[in-house]
């Protein structure tokens, strides 16, 4: 793919780790060819750790290279986190958005990509996060703790869980007869919304 520039930007390439559905991939992907990350940011490459991520899927019939790379596959850690950097460096990838990627990130990929890599969290962070705290089991404490507002948060990626700096939030209402999956749908239209925008501010240097 070309660089190309628009409105005094050079398009960003993006890539997307995932180990489940993609469905925020999939918004992403939308947003930059009908939204507002089209002439700003492309999805150049899609990294599964899961064969069976549907996600996968997605990036075929959207005609984006989609790469599996299992960690059963590599001796150690660092040679399995250096096949992702080789591929992301290989494709010339300038943003990292991880979604719903189910592994800690590799020191070989921080110190390359610091700065330049998001993740989303259904969760308005420092509340819910760290360790364990990942999708279903977020909202499930969410409505244990009786809150009465979650959210979404997309940061930047730090050594520790969900510790990185706040690109944007946005809350949701949480009412007393909420199940988990009352708030796990609100926040996934959320996620689905804010995630592009969150990457707009960074290409456009809004921070």
């Amino acid at each position: 793919m070309k660089e190309r520039k628009n409105r005094g930007y050079i398009v960003k390439r993006l890539a997307i780790l995932v180990s489940g559905s993609g469905s925020n991939m999939q918004s992403i992907a939308d947003s930059t060819n009908r939204g507002i990350l089209k002439g700003l940011a492309a999805i150049v490459l899609v990294i599964s750790n899961n064969p069976n991520a549907y996600a996968l899927r997605r990036a075929e019939n959207e005609n984006i290279k989609a790469v599996c790379i299992e960690r059963k596959d590599f001796e150690d850690e660092k040679s399995f986190n250096g096949a992702i950097l080789e591929e992301l460096q290989n494709t010339k990838v300038d943003i990292v958005c991880l979604a719903g990627y189910m592994r800690m990130i590799g020191q070989e990929i921080m110190d390359v990509y610091r700065g330049r890599m998001l993740n989303i969290h259904p969760a308005l962070l420092p509340k819910f996060g760290g360790k364990g705290m990942y999708g279903y089991h977020v909202h499930e404490a969410v409505v244990k703790a009786g809150e009465k507002k979650s959210g979404v948060t997309v940061h930047f990626v730090e050594e520790e869980y969900d510790t990185g700096k706040i690109v944007i939030q946005r809350e949701v209402e949480v009412f007393k007869s909420d199940t988990p999956q009352d708030v796990a749908k609100k926040v996934l239209a959320v996620e689905h919304r804010i995630y592009p925008e969150a990457i707009k501010k960074v290409v456009e240097n809004e921070l």
